[in-house]
């Protein structure tokens, strides 16, 4: 067997990196993790969500919200999290529209929040076992994605 470096495969093939498919609990897990590493920074909460039109809601965002965490996030990234827009978290995250607002929305911290804080509501979408997906499923067909619940 002939020994190649990275850097001589890449001049006779297209290396693409192999990057492991995380789970919903695993993706918030890394999302959590990094909120908690600055648990005192204060992050700006999305604004009353629930009373944006249906059709922006997608592309909902706010600089220093905990969405911004996760992208800042190469881990989360890597795996396909294109933005810190409402809807490529709800897509990435397969957050429910209830979810959603009870985890990001000003009208569940004010004008403010502490990273520390917003980690331990998120942490709680993590959850595993027959409740959690019984809560998941539950909050997607009542609800439905476009609506805040």
């Amino acid at each position: 067997m002939e020994f190649k470096s990275l850097a001589d495969l890449r001049h006779i093939a297209e290396i693409t990196p192999v990057v492991p498919k995380l789970t919903r609990a695993q993706k918030i897990e890394i999302w959590v993790k990094a909120l908690e590493r600055e648990p005192t920074r204060v992050l700006n909460p999305l604004p009353e969500i629930e009373w944006v039109p249906p059709a922006q809601r997608n592309g909902l965002r706010v600089d220093g919200s905990p969405l911004t965490v996760a992208f800042e996030q190469p881990a989360l990234r890597a795996a396909g999290l294109s933005s810190d827009t409402l809807g490529d978290a709800l897509a990435f995250f397969d957050l429910t529209g209830p979810e959603a607002h009870d985890t990001l929305c000003s009208c569940r911290y004010g004008r403010t929040m502490r990273a520390g804080d917003a980690a331990k509501r998120i942490s709680k979408l993590a959850g595993t076992g027959m409740f959690a997906s019984l809560r998941h499923w539950l909050g997607q067909t009542w609800h439905g994605r476009p609506s805040m619940g």
